[in-house]
């Protein structure tokens, strides 16, 4: 399967808890760090649910 790269730009402080879990699931604990995770449907749906704190990086 594809892959895709995020990156986490924003500090997760002051967000709702849910939005936080999502960035603990999707690997992501520091602004600034880069995760590579696979291209699903519940992965674009936890992106979509933080778009405000991460950016996907194209290759």
């Amino acid at each position: 399967m594809a892959t895709i790269k995020i990156k986490q730009v924003k500090s997760k402080i002051g967000y709702p808890v849910n939005q936080k879990d999502t960035l603990k699931h999707l690997g992501l604990r520091r602004i600034g760090q880069v995760v590579e995770v696979e291209d699903t449907p519940s992965i674009r749906g936890m992106i979509r649910t933080v778009r405000h704190l991460v950016t996907i990086i194209e290759d």
